[in-house]
């Protein structure tokens, strides 16, 4: 016989869960990133927590697994599966204001919102005003298209000289 979890168990499970970091953005929890989708109990009784990864072949999906599986076996809670959800894919929207100010405070400028509607085509990347999140300044210029991850550029600002990570639109 399976014990069925009731909607207030599950949601001690989604707490559980969404308190999880991100490896590479510590600052972070997986449902500030937005990152965590579902949580819900299959047919034998596991708990299935659905992730869906920044974008494909993120590395940082096999250590996100893994601390959501220890975090919620250390709070009893078991068997545990997680699911790697892709549709629909994520997008940078998803990323909570909480999440967005979380970045700021730690230097990282957030993405600004995806494009909507038909994308114009150029020859040339359209850059975004990034924003310096040390000074606020908007006089900033992208110094490598990849950062300390694949999800963000390296930027500097001009106004203030500081160099800065952005987290990238997607």
């Amino acid at each position: 016989m399976v014990a069925t979890l009731k909607g207030t168990d599950l949601q001690r499970v989604w707490a559980i869960a969404s308190e999880v970091t991100d490896p590479e953005l510590p600052m972070l929890t997986l449902a500030d990133l937005g990152v965590l989708r579902n949580v819900e109990q299959d047919a034998v009784g596991a708990i299935v927590v659905s992730i869906t990864p920044t974008y494909t072949g993120c590395p940082a999906m096999a250590a996100m697994r893994d601390d959501l599986v220890r975090r919620l076996t250390e709070a009893g809670i078991a068997p545990v599966r997680v699911r790697v959800q892709l549709s629909p894919p994520w997008t940078s929207d998803w990323i909570s204001d909480e999440g967005r100010k979380a970045l700021r405070e730690n230097g990282i400028s957030p993405p600004g919102t995806s494009s909507r509607g038909p994308i114009a085509l150029t020859l040339k990347p359209k850059r975004r005003a990034i924003q310096c999140p040390q000074c606020g300044s908007g006089d900033t210029e992208v110094t490598s298209e990849f950062g300390s991850t694949a999800c963000k550029a390296l930027y500097r600002c001009r106004a203030c000289g500081e160099p800065f990570d952005h987290l990238k639109e997607h």
